[in-house]
């Protein structure tokens, strides 16, 4: 129960001290749909998991699409040798992944990543922004102060968006000490995941409060449920992938 422990308080300290930029980033969704747009979110590694947390799952929004660097190889035509584990650092592949992305001017981003200073997010995030895209990140401040930046301007990706969301994270992520050096226990996907859902939640109930009826997906294990999602989908189509 220890670990438990560890993660039911985390979580608490971070539903609390991030609610008010939860609700920035949800008046951003909310804009961005009403006015027709999509909300691309993007997470390489573990933090992919939390991008799929806030595109295309049951209960979530349907204007929502997720970048990964697979896209290269889905969309790109790239062999899939090029996926690996230090792609991630390299910089020259953003312009590439959202260039395949299908953006509109409308579109708000959220890139997920607790170190927040590998190359390819914050080369993402300068292009996010160079494009007049609102920028959501969902982050580790704590390990990525105490980072340096692996992108050659020396930002981080906090350093460039409109919203920090900050996972609470330690440095190293893990919450458990080891006898001698070492921890072990990460909590980053669990954190991120709260505040990845606080987001798409609070979003949901502003269209609620505005009249609107909120574009969300059903279960595709109830009844009807494909047929709901399906109707929704045709808004955005070409605009949305779920291949990936």
């Amino acid at each position: 129960m220890t670990y438990a422990s560890e993660v039911l308080g985390l979580a608490q300290r971070v539903a609390e001290s991030q609610s008010e930029p939860v609700s920035r980033a949800a008046a951003l969704f909310v804009t961005s749909i009403m006015a027709g747009g999509v909300v691309n979110a993007f997470g390489s590694g573990h933090s992919e998991a939390i991008a799929m947390e806030i595109a295309g799952r049951a209960g979530g929004l349907v204007p929502s699409n997720r970048l990964t660097p697979r896209d290269l190889v889905l969309y790109g035509g790239e062999p899939p040798s090029v996926l690996t584990p230090e792609l991630e650092r390299d910089p020259a592949v953003a312009q590439r992944i959202f260039d395949l992305a299908p953006v509109e001017p409308a579109d708000v981003f959220v890139l997920v990543s607790s170190s927040g200073v590998n190359g390819t997010v914050v080369e993402l995030a300068t292009i996010v922004k160079d494009r007049g895209h609102p920028l959501i990140a969902i982050t580790s401040v704590q390990h990525s102060t105490r980072m340096t930046s692996r992108h050659p301007s020396g930002r981080k990706l906090l350093d460039l968006a409109d919203v920090v969301l900050d996972n609470g994270a330690p440095y190293g992520d893990a919450v458990l000490d080891l006898p001698g050096g070492g921890s072990y226990g990460a909590v980053s996907t669990i954190t991120s995941a709260l505040l990845a859902q606080m987001v798409v939640t609070e979003a949901v109930d502003r269209l609620v409060a505005l009249g609107e009826t909120p574009p969300i997906y059903l279960s595709a294990n109830v009844t009807g449920g494909d047929e709901h999602n399906q109707a929704l989908e045709s808004r955005y189509a070409g605009r949305i992938r779920r291949g990936s």
